[in-house]
């Protein structure tokens, strides 16, 4: 490949955001180029492959070729464990937060990684880099995402929240913590999903995200 995406791009600023999406959006295309090449060399034996099963082959292969391969016990090097939620195993650094993820919303590493670069579209002060792959040869393989800590922080409360989401332009649906706009679906803006911190800046820290009019590529 031509792009160089075994390495994180610090964030802090747009220029930093986008490349570090362009990066994310580099590693989903292969892993599709990858997936594609290993079903037309399967051929009818694929048949009893799920395109899961190959995109984790894949991303594995890919993983140990580029230099992001996490062996599944070292994940534990990665910080001090924090709180584990429906998807995501969280390990605590200094200033980040490295999520551990367990494919159980997006059902695709690809998938996911569309999701990721939404949400560093849509909440840029909470932008997530990709760190690599974590898993045990030959089995499940979990995408390993990075994202800023934010100190000094609690839950928001259900009306900043609301207010936060309508000054970036979304309106509030009948479904509580769901938001849309023009473009994007937003759920799971929930309290525990959403920090304010000492001075009243509000935090999507995580969220389940739509592109309601196409796909990012």
């Amino acid at each position: 490949m031509d792009y160089d995406i075994s390495q994180p791009v610090p964030q802090g600023s747009n220029g930093a955001q986008d490349a570090e999406n362009s990066r994310i959006a580099a590693i989903a295309n292969e892993l599709e180029r990858l997936c594609t090449i290993h079903e037309a060399q399967s051929g009818d034996s694929q048949q009893n492959v799920s395109r899961f099963e190959t995109e984790q082959r894949a991303a594995e292969q890919m993983a140990k070729s580029q230099g992001f391969w996490i062996p599944m016990m070292d994940v534990f090097n990665l910080g001090v464990p924090g709180p584990s939620g429906n998807e995501n195993d969280t390990y605590v650094g200094e200033k980040v937060i490295y999520k551990v993820n367990n494919l159980l919303n997006s059902g695709s590493i690809i998938g996911l990684l569309h999701k990721v670069m939404m949400h560093n579209i849509l909440f840029p002060d909470t932008a997530y880099s990709f760190y690599g792959f974590a898993g045990f040869d030959g089995r499940t393989i979990q995408p390993v995402i990075v994202q800023p800590r934010i100190a000094d922080a609690h839950p928001a409360t259900k009306i900043q929240i609301d207010t936060y989401m309508a000054a970036l332009g979304f309106e509030k649906t009948t479904q509580d913590g769901c938001f849309r706009n023009s473009q994007y679906e937003v759920w799971d803006v929930l309290p525990r999903n959403v920090l304010v911190d000492d001075e009243g800046d509000i935090f999507v820290v995580d969220a389940e995200i739509k592109h309601i009019t196409s796909s990012i590529t």
